[in-house]
């Protein structure tokens, strides 16, 4: 499989099941309606899971801009490969957000709350306090991309080998990262971690016909789009200083 197709059908499935799981939780009339932090966290972390098991031996299983730009700051991925798989992620959450939307367009619609109906596709603060919201974003992706950096052990242009990524822990590994990540700082912004899957998923909200949706809040789009990538670019600096 073409790794950028790859990247694009691994970032799908991500957000077809992330997206589908919070659609499940908060919307009206679903059979999972009133879930928590617990069952949001678990299935956003399977979620990596599935989307590692299929993109990992083609792309490295990226599936974050995040990523791809971590490990291009410290040599382990190529620059030149860089705008199409961050393309490709966005391309992806696209259309994994908005498959989700469909499967849950009868619940979208029975929702009279703009803010329920919002949060399938992007991520939002508990207490709005920016410059606290965009720390969470950055501590967040620093843990993600700093235990990725430390197991990531090929360069994507080496012959016969996996490429790295996501899915140079292996798929069940990174499930648990990203799980703990969720469950321990989670709780503030929603923990993005990853600017294609706000990014993707806010701009569907804007686009498709949502009734009542309300505002897909562009004001805040900055935090978890710089957040994850100031995190990122911590992360290697720390493994560059420290040494592989």
């Amino acid at each position: 499989m073409n790794p950028y197709v790859a990247e694009i059908i691994g970032t799908g499935l991500l957000l077809l099941l992330g997206s589908g799981v919070v659609a499940n939780m908060l919307l009206s009339k679903t059979k999972g309606q009133g879930g928590g932090i617990m069952e949001i966290s678990t299935a956003w972390a399977l979620a990596v899971f599935v989307g590692v098991v299929v993109a990992g031996p083609y792309s490295g299983a990226h599936l974050n801009p995040a990523v791809t730009i971590g490990l291009a700051l410290v040599g382990k991925f190529d620059w030149a490969m860089a705008p199409g798989y961050i393309g490709a992620q966005i391309l992806g959450a696209m259309i994994g957000v908005g498959l989700a939307w469909f499967h849950y367009k009868d619940h979208y619609d029975a929702t009279e709350d703009a803010g329920l109906k919002a949060a399938p596709f992007g991520t939002s603060p508990a207490i709005r306090n920016l410059p606290l919201n965009f720390f969470s974003e950055v501590a967040g992706t620093f843990v993600l991309i700093l235990v990725i950096l430390y197991n990531a052990g090929v360069k994507i242009e080496d012959a016969n080998q996996t490429p790295i990524g996501m899915g140079s822990l292996g798929a069940i590994p990174v499930a648990f990262l990203v799980w703990v990540i969720g469950l321990a700082l989670g709780g503030t912004t929603g923990y993005a971690i990853n600017p294609a899957r706000d990014f993707g998923p806010r701009l569907m909200h804007s686009i498709l016909p949502i009734k009542g949706k309300g505002s897909s809040d562009w004001g805040y789009a900055w935090v978890p789009i710089l957040g994850p990538i100031a995190g990122a670019a911590v992360a290697a600096g720390l493994y560059l200083i420290a040494g592989a």
